[in-house]
């Protein structure tokens, strides 16, 4: 991931451009403390990075860090892989989960997993869960940005990593039948659409909130998109198209807590 040798329409190269220039919102700069910063254009070995944050303060980059303060299985990544559809919109590509699978069978999910030890960073892990999961080569894809973490309710650290796929007719999608029961793509602003969605409202430690259901249908087959998927899909459409959803969010507050808290609770 990374290479600057990618064509593509000029829609999604000023794309590329406006996400290399993402900074996450004062209030959630917290949250990017063990984020690595989002790559620039040029590369050495895999990314060469920039800081996420403009005040020194809410910037610790550790793209290229061996060390992290929360163990591996408690640190996730996952890829938002955006291409161009052939009718001009912009598409995200999604997986359904294997139901033989242990946790989260059968459900709608990105690209990704759990950091490894050999992970250089959360980049280099959506990477590999990438090509691991559904076939796709980290070299077709160009990383722009990193989005502030959500944090699940059992303390897992999902990090989500924004890249392109310039030319989608290079990828040949190769799921792998132990984890991924299928391949599909939704275009991404339905995320940000009162459409084909319902919300259900759910309540932890005292925290009421609203988890979004957003229904979509591709050759014959119906798919759900819920939960920590569609909020990470939410936020990401919202800074793509820079504007917030036509719907009430609500968010866990769980989802924003700071991103090096421990915790046990199921």
């Amino acid at each position: 991931m990374g290479s600057n040798n990618f064509g593509g329409s000029h829609r999604l190269t000023a794309l590329a451009q406006q996400l290399r220039l993402y900074k996450p919102p004062p209030s959630l700069c917290n949250l990017t403390e063990q984020q690595p910063p989002p790559p620039t254009q040029q590369t050495t070995g895999n990314l060469v990075s920039q800081d996420l944050c403009s005040n020194a303060e809410c910037a610790t980059p550790i793209a290229h860090h061996p060390e992290r303060s929360k163990p591996k299985s408690k640190r996730a990544a996952v890829l938002i892989c955006l291409f161009e559809g052939e009718s001009g919109d912009l598409r995200v590509i999604l997986t359904k989960r294997s139901s033989s699978l242990y946790s989260h069978s059968g459900e709608v999910a990105l690209p990704g997993g759990k950091t490894e030890e050999g992970d250089a960073d959360d980049i280099a892990t959506a990477a590999r869960e990438a090509k691991e999961e559904i076939g796709l080569d980290p070299s077709l894809v160009d990383v722009v940005t990193v989005l502030e973490p959500f944090v699940q309710k059992r303390g897992v650290t999902v990090v989500p990593v924004i890249g392109i796929l310039f030319d989608k007719k290079v990828f040949n999608p190769a799921p792998n039948a132990a984890e991924v029961e299928a391949i599909f793509d939704v275009p991404l602003e339905m995320f940000l659409k009162d459409e084909n969605r319902r919300a259900e409202e759910r309540e932890w430690m005292g925290d009421k909130y609203l988890l979004q259901f957003f229904d979509y249908e591709a050759e014959n087959e119906k798919y759900v998109i819920w939960a920590l998927t569609a909020g990470i899909l939410i936020r990401a459409a919202s800074i793509v198209y820079q504007r917030p959803p036509a719907f009430l969010e609500r968010k866990p507050k769980f989802w924003h807590r700071v991103a090096n808290t421990d915790t046990s609770t199921s």
